[in-house]
């Protein structure tokens, strides 16, 4: 069991996801599935928010989540899903899977709370089969070094992760992804909210793919 416990965060997130995706997120969400076949694993499925989106090509999604309350939340999300969903305990740097069991992995606003994002990535890649796919939605460092870049620096090292479960604003995860060995086919940057000078507001959605050539780690 992961035993991972933010009760405080958990209950601010179930709110703050629903009115986020009001205000846009469910259709990134949407687009981040869109084309999806096979078995899936949605690593930090947290409250279950992506399980409508998952289209009817997708035969199985094993929905990875280790916080407490939000996996109890999920659980009670899955019957409704188009799709056959499965709720587990389990940490994103090691996925109750063994090696090649998946044609895609989907991380939404995950990889920013993960304490090793190399370790995290290092385990999609193992689930993964040679050719699957790693969908990604994530808030990332700032493009380009200014203002808001120096916020996000400030705000990492004093309490937003304390405050966000371990959310870092400042994360180059377009880098750790291709350093992972992936190889990105489709990539997007955003801001969210669109005219929003937030720390979390530079945002990727994108596609890679894990080649049949990597390395296993």
């Amino acid at each position: 069991m992961a035993e991972v416990s933010h009760p405080v965060f958990a209950r601010v997130y179930e709110r703050l996801s629903v009115a986020m995706d009001r205000a846009g997120t469910a259709a990134y969400r949407r687009d981040l599935v869109a084309g999806l076949s096979g078995r899936v694993v949605e690593i930090g499925a947290g409250n279950g928010r992506m399980f409508p989106h998952y289209p009817p090509s997708v035969t199985e999604v094993v929905a990875v989540e280790p916080e407490r309350r939000l996996r109890a939340a999920a659980e009670r999300a899955a019957p409704s899903a188009p799709v056959p969903v499965t709720v587990v305990d389990g940490l994103a740097e090691r996925l109750p899977a063994g090696d090649d069991e998946f044609d895609a992995a989907v991380v939404a606003l995950v990889l920013c709370t993960v304490p090793d994002q190399a370790s995290a990535l290092a385990e999609v890649g193992r689930v993964l089969r040679p050719g699957g796919q790693l969908r990604f939605f994530e808030h990332v460092a700032a493009e380009k070094p200014g203002g808001l870049h120096r916020a996000q620096r400030l705000v990492d090292a004093t309490l937003w992760p304390k405050l966000f479960a371990g959310c870092h604003t400042n994360r180059d995860t377009v880098a750790a992804i291709t350093t992972a060995g992936f190889v990105i086919e489709e990539l997007n940057r955003f801001r969210f909210p669109a005219t929003s000078n937030s720390p979390s507001s530079p945002c990727v959605h994108g596609r890679a793919i894990w080649p049949a050539t990597a390395d296993r780690r």
